[in-house]
């Protein structure tokens, strides 16, 4: 079983393509990697952004499908519309399988982007992906729509164009699930730490390795929520740990 993240790289490794990777090993697939910025970040503070060349990033994506037959791939940071649209492409053009992690800002801080993606998302991505796993920030921008509390979120969850999960860490712990319209609700203690950075591409990334095991959506979304959990409890140097 291979996957694919295509992500910006975290020299910290608590978020991007290497916590990504991590994830992917910890579940039991073998991840591959895509990479299309460089960040200089911790997990307390982001630094700057150096985006990849899009014809180099469509290369990297290129030369691991010619070896490897994956079905089952994850996105994260992204950066520019251009690169949207042509990681869209891709998805249509080797048939992929993809869960959108919509990541525009950092857990540290930084806006991860040189402008706000909400609608190229929604135009080139979304429409192609069996999920999205926005925070409440990203399914504000996705839904033009402002989410206070959990009946907020589920209106929020059925404006968005495809299956997805708006996740509850800014919500008490309320996550809202949406797959093919029908809304289920995951309430999750919130747990007092810093260990913090990086939670989103953890549960993306967790969620392709278990459909990747063949898991259903819905299961894969439940045992990626209770991964986190973990992860985040056994978290250290304010990460979490890759942790079943």
């Amino acid at each position: 079983m291979i996957v694919m993240s295509i992500a910006g790289v975290d020299p910290s490794a608590g978020a991007g393509v290497l916590t990504d990777i991590k994830t992917f090993q910890a579940i039991g697939v073998y991840g591959t990697g895509i990479v299309t910025a460089l960040t200089a970040q911790n997990p307390y503070k982001f630094f700057s952004t150096l985006p990849i060349a899009e014809d180099y990033i469509s290369e990297q994506i290129d030369s691991v499908l010619d070896a490897y037959d994956v079905e089952f791939i994850k996105t994260g940071m992204l950066y520019s519309p251009d690169i949207i649209k042509l990681v869209s492409q891709k998805i249509k053009e080797y048939n992929l399988k993809a869960v959108v992690d919509p990541v525009m800002v950092a857990t540290s801080g930084g806006d991860l982007t040189k402008q706000d993606l909400a609608d190229a998302f929604n135009k080139y991505l979304l429409p192609k992906a069996i999920l999205t796993t926005p925070n409440i920030t990203e399914a504000e921008r996705l839904t033009d729509f402002e989410i206070k509390t959990a009946e907020d979120a589920i209106k929020a969850s059925e404006k968005i164009v495809c299956d997805n999960i708006i996740t509850g860490g800014h919500l008490d712990g309320i996550n809202t699930i949406n797959i093919d319209g029908n809304i289920t609700i995951k309430k999750q203690e919130l747990i007092k730490t810093d260990n913090l950075h990086g939670t989103g591409c953890n549960l993306s990334a967790a969620i392709v390795a278990y459909l990747a095991k063949e898991n259903t959506l819905e299961d894969s979304i439940f045992k990626s929520l209770d991964y986190v959990y973990e992860s985040i409890k056994n978290g250290n140097y304010g990460t979490l740990i890759a942790k079943l």
